[in-house]
């Protein structure tokens, strides 16, 4: 079973608490997903940060309009610096998403690390190849997009 890693660095103009403030929030996870997503939290977060042992539930729609449950379970925080979150339910063998922040000159540098194995062995790596791949790039773009716009407008 062959696992991949994406790997999303950016930069964004903003500080180490704005930034914080906004990824550490799971209320905040809607506005960063591509609509086309179908992406709701379900269950109730409340407006508390992340915490390790955090479980959050969503129903997201990856391919065809197919609503999916999605449960991931904080692992480790940082406070900001990092956190990890794991998937427990979902559409995924396994999934294990680093979101890791450090002051830099002009900003914050922001790093994403996704290790993932797309499930059913040899037909999700054909469609790891196929289009699940593409699929996370394009969600990170977004992601990039909307943060990069948010802050720049926030910070002008």
């Amino acid at each position: 079973m062959a696992f991949y890693q994406l790997i999303k660095i950016q930069q964004v103009p903003t500080t180490i608490n704005e930034i914080w403030d906004f990824i550490s929030s799971p209320s905040n996870l809607k506005e960063i997903t591509p609509e086309h997503m179908g992406f709701i939290v379900t269950g109730d977060t409340g407006k508390e940060k992340m915490y390790p042992g955090m479980i959050i539930t969503y129903k997201v729609s990856p391919l065809l309009g197919i609503k999916l449950n999605w449960v991931t379970e904080i692992t480790q925080v940082k406070d900001k610096e990092y956190f990890v979150d794991e998937q427990r339910i979902g559409p995924y063998s396994m999934w294990h998403h680093e979101h890791k922040i450090e002051a830099v000159e002009g900003g914050v540098l922001m790093t994403d690390i996704v290790t993932y194995q797309p499930p059913m062995g040899i037909l999700g790596a054909i469609g790891n190849m196929l289009f699940i791949k593409k699929q996370l790039q394009d969600i990170f773009e977004y992601r990039s997009m909307v943060l990069e716009k948010r802050y720049k407008n926030i910070n002008q």
